[in-house]
């Protein structure tokens, strides 16, 4: 399982593809990151920027998945599936490597944020949150971008609308009644905007709440794409 994560992951980074979402988040961090928070609620902000990171990053996390996993030619992922001792372990090895890619732009993300946290004195516990909300939500745009891979679209372009689609779908779903389908973007971005007291007591439900998605969303993908790649 390791040597096929590290060849997705040097494939991916041989094919300069990784370009395309490391510019998008030195532009993220260069634009609206690098102004550090200020004022009597600097701390305050400082930890509502951890949340808000988490919710620019997911399509992001889901454009640079779906690249990732659609890196490999067909004819190389057949021989990876026929070499492989488990069926399934070229599918795991993909959504492992395209999250350790994922945590990775995060991390690069979360850098400047971090330091103005510490710098300002946000509660220690707030920030501890908002690492592990971000490490949290590359699940679900791992998911995302898995589910518009080639493996089940095969056409560039409807899978790159797909990828749109349902990050808007999911976002949309998040404001209506129908919210329990979607992550919970909105009310962690509503926690993290009512203080860093709130945004800690609404964590373990935003987690259970992706974790549960993540859950299902994945196993659902797990058990569509061998069978698609047979």
């Amino acid at each position: 399982m390791i040597a096929l994560v590290r060849f997705q992951v040097a494939g991916y980074l041989r094919s300069l593809r990784v370009l395309q979402p490391l510019i998008v988040v030195a532009l993220v961090v260069a634009l609206v990151l690098s102004q550090g928070p200020s004022g009597p609620d600097a701390a305050a902000l400082a930890v509502r920027t951890l949340a808000d990171v988490a919710a620019i990053l997911f399509p992001v996390w889901a454009w640079a998945a779906r690249a990732l996993l659609d890196t490999q030619p067909d004819e190389q992922r057949a021989l990876t599936a026929t070499a492989a001792r488990h069926p399934s372990a070229p599918t795991w090895a993909g959504l492992l490597a395209a999250y350790c890619v994922n945590v990775s732009l995060g991390a690069l993300a979360l850098a400047v944020p971090l330091i103005q946290a510490f710098l300002v004195g946000s509660p220690g516990r707030a920030v501890l949150a908002g690492c592990a909300l971000n490490l949290l939500v590359a699940v679900p745009g791992t998911l995302l971008g898995a589910w518009t891979s080639r493996a089940l679209i095969p056409d560039p372009g409807v899978s790159l609308l797909a990828l749109l689609g349902g990050a808007t779908a999911l976002l949309l779903l998040g404001m209506g009644r129908l919210s329990w389908l979607s992550i919970p973007m909105i009310g962690w971005m509503h926690a993290a905007h009512d203080g860093p007291s709130a945004f800690v007591s609404h964590f373990p439900a935003t987690a259970l709440h992706v974790l549960v998605w993540s859950a299902v969303v994945g196993a659902a993908y797990l058990l569509t794409v061998p069978r698609r790649t047979l």
